[in-house]
């Protein structure tokens, strides 16, 4: 007991310490992000751009689609291009030629190679000079320039609107023709495009050689090339995790934890008798299946539109269901499907563990229910009219889709689901306080999944902190708090918590041994965790250090997946102890698909892209699809699995349930899902990877790469992964109707014990 107040003394000292080194560089990153100028100004004294365009026209963007309609600084979807990386190179082009006419004329790639090194110098020396005045906020540009940027501005235009002669573009980028029907929001939309360009390749004030984005996107022409400090942070963070891996091996050899507990003769859950608040649970795992079926749906039309456009077989869906909503609808789906997965365990496991059955958390559980559902249904269609109406940015914000991944739903639908997962946390705490109160080995346990319960509850306010007016860097800083940290974050640290609670109410494992190690792997994870949320930000307009405090913390969260696979091997070993222990075959298997998919998606995957040199290059790319898969179903979504068939065993009639629908499940989601990573995905990644590091991050977006007949064979061959993982997702929704049909006509198994008392060890 001793050792372990001490874990959660370092626990808690950990938690403090990088919260404030996380809190302190926000602080920097607001105050030294990319200026936006009050006004762009020819040297003639022509003005082009304000400040209150480029504002807007961030908003514009982000209604149109945003984050789900090419990237900015990166990050967003990976079929249209990086609006920075191509404004940049179009820029570029069109201020070279408009020289080469001027001194030479005729086209640049008719000068001789001297007439074209001097005009490249030149190049270089206009795009990288910081011309902006802080004094009065004026960004002054030469009138080449001013004309180089009046022809790119004239492109978007006509490509945000009805320009006839784009439309083969707009298709290859899957967009909607008129995505801004408003001239005044397509003018504010180049203003935002030229500033992202701009803060991407001027230097800054402060540093020669480095923009305010770290030199990112790779752009040879106007020497956009990796730092000093990309190159050498990526060193250190590799000879790092090497030697902090090193350090975990040694130790655990060192420290050898006790052996598991002869397991009870008979299944401690068999007599469970669920309470009414557990009964109530059921219809949530039944909601957690049709997400599944409507994310792998909006995933294949996702998937499909990067061949055809904005069809599906020839049939134009995409007038009615365009790709920003198809792929909105499969990324949030998958956050909200392996959520409500694990709320629903949380409310099931909590009178389980206690004994106790507040009063009311029958109608508690019951609301939240309807209430989830309601922002979830409400979300998704308020999303889609404002997304298909065109209706503008302040509906996109407040109600629609805001555009942004991972968090897209409208802030009126993000303050209701903020509201109820504070709900849920209560009905949690409710249900747990028994056992909190009363003394026991297993009570470290409760308080962890107790704890984590209020972080995610309370860590979702990050997604209210940023406005319509908030400056680009600053919403991605939040935005990582809630995608990296809630989900990546507290979640995971919650499910551990409560797969440990599980286990020893089963008698597979020790109540102060799980106590323990659930404590120390906190700590672990959280280390690297908390401060490795800075990778995800080297490149959006943040000070250089961002670049060394990210990778090396980064580096660490891949340390404890080293001894993920030992972990993994004793899950299986638990699934052998006993013949009841096959009652959750599946279950445990799911958890053993956890450890796997936590080293190749996580692990391998994750730390191919995290280094800074890596993610130069690759950022945008689908490698960072290849992890984002990987890791997210892998890893969550067969926790999410495994958590929903463990509750499920509780609550419905033994005899309905059927080993037979769960094999092909389970082998077709874990061989279709590595089908769909390492057929398609990674080679595309890596192909893309090889046009970023040769021309540049515009060419590894462009259509000439992205519709190449080899791009497009890579998304042709997820075809056959897809159709595995799809016959997955249909066992698993044949079981769940088996149990909701089997359900209504059996009687449930008599029930000897009210309700579950603690585990003995």
């Amino acid at each position: 007991m001793h050792a372990t107040r001490k874990l959660w003394t370092w626990l808690a000292i950990i938690c403090v310490l990088s919260f404030a080194v996380l809190g302190w560089v926000g602080t920097d990153i607001y105050l030294k992000a990319p200026p936006i100028p009050q006004k762009v100004v020819s040297a003639s004294g022509d003005l082009i751009f304000t400040a209150d365009q480029v504002q807007q026209g961030q908003q514009a963007w982000l209604s149109a689609g945003g984050q789900q309609l090419g990237t900015v600084w990166g990050h967003g979807s990976y079929l249209a291009p990086d609006w920075s990386a191509d404004w940049l190179h179009r820029e570029a082009l069109a201020l070279r030629e408009i020289w080469a006419q001027r001194d030479y004329g005729m086209p640049f790639a008719q000068l001789s190679v001297g007439q074209q090194g001097q005009l490249n110098s030149l190049l270089k020396a206009e795009m990288r000079h910081n011309a902006y005045q802080s004094a009065d906020g004026t960004l002054t540009v030469s009138d080449d320039r001013a004309a180089a940027i009046r022809e790119v501005a004239s492109h978007y235009s006509g490509l945000f609107g009805d320009e006839k002669t784009l439309d083969v573009l707009r298709s290859q980028y899957s967009m909607a023709t008129n995505s801004l029907p408003a001239a005044a929001d397509r003018q504010a939309l180049t203003a935002f495009f030229f500033w992202s360009s701009w803060a991407a390749t001027t230097d800054r004030p402060d540093e020669a050689d480095v923009s305010y984005t770290s030199n990112w996107p790779h752009e040879p022409l106007v020497d956009n090339t990796p730092t000093a400090g990309t190159g050498i942070w990526s060193i250190a963070s590799i000879i790092l995790m090497i030697g902090a891996i090193a350090g975990m091996i040694f130790f655990h050899g060192r420290h050898e934890e006790a052996g598991d507990p002869t397991p009870p003769k008979a299944d401690p859950l068999f007599e469970l008798k669920p309470t009414p608040s557990m009964k109530a649970t059921r219809k949530y795992f039944y909601v957690v299946v049709g997400l599944i079926l409507a994310q792998v749906g909006m995933g294949i039309l996702t998937a499909h539109y990067a061949v055809e456009g904005n069809s599906f077989f020839g049939i134009p869906l995409g007038e009615i269901l365009p790709f920003t909503v198809s792929r909105t609808i499969h990324t949030q789906f998958a956050v909200l499907w392996i959520a409500t997965a694990w709320l629903a365990t949380g409310l099931y496991i909590a009178p389980a563990i206690s004994g106790h059955e507040p009063k009311f958390q029958k109608l508690g559980v019951n609301v939240l229910f309807y209430a989830l559902l309601f922002i979830v249904v409400g979300s998704t269609v308020t999303g889609w009219i404002g997304s298909v109406g065109h209706l503008g940015n302040s509906f996109s914000f407040w109600i629609g889709n805001q555009g942004l991944e991972f968090t897209s739903m409208g802030r009126v639908w993000q303050i209701l689901l903020f509201v109820g997962l504070l709900f849920w946390a209560l009905l949690l705490g409710r249900g747990l306080w028994p056992a909190l109160k009363k003394p026991s080995e297993s009570r470290g346990l409760i308080a962890m999944v107790f704890l984590s319960a209020l972080c995610i509850g309370g860590f979702y306010s990050t997604s209210l902190t940023w406005g319509q007016h908030t400056h680009y860097s600053m919403i991605e800083y939040w935005r990582w708090w809630l995608v990296h940290l809630w989900v990546e974050g507290f979640f995971e640290v919650f499910a551990t918590a409560v797969i440990a609670l599980l286990f020893t109410r089963l008698g597979l494992i020790r109540a102060a041994t799980a106590n323990s190690a659930i404590v120390l792997e906190t700590i672990v994870f959280l280390f690297g965790g908390i401060l490795g949320t800075l990778h995800h930000l080297y490149f959006t307009g943040t000070p250089t250090h961002v670049i060394a405090i990210g990778a090396m913390f980064s580096a660490l969260e891949v340390v404890p997946l080293a001894m993920i696979g030992v972990e993994a091997y004793r899950n299986y070993k638990r699934s052998q102890a006993a013949p009841w222990v096959q009652s959750y075959k599946w279950a445990i298997l799911s958890f053993i698909a956890v450890g796997f998919w936590n080293v190749v998606g996580a692990g391998l995957l994750g730390f191919s892209i995290n280094t800074p040199i890596a993610l130069y290059y690759m950022q945008g790319m689908n490698m960072t699809a290849a992890h984002g898969h990987a890791a997210l179903f892998g890893v969550y979504g067969m926790l999410g699995i495994g958590l929903m068939l463990f509750c499920l065993r509780g609550l419905t009639d033994r005899h309905a349930w059927s080993d037979k629908l769960l094999k092909p499940m389970f082998w077709s989601l874990n061989i279709g899902l590595a089908m769909m990573v390492f057929m398609s995905l990674v080679p595309a990644g890596l192909y893309q990877a090889w046009a970023s590091v040769s021309q540049g991050v515009w060419f590894a977006r462009s259509p000439e790469v992205v519709h190449s007949a080899l791009m497009e064979a890579f998304v042709w061959l997820r075809v056959p992964g897809d159709v595995v993982f799809s016959i997955g997702v249909l066992f698993l929704a044949l079981f769940a109707f088996r149990l909701m049909t089997a359900g209504k006509r059996a009687q449930p198994v008599p029930a000897i014990a009210a309700a579950a008392q603690p585990a003995k060890s």
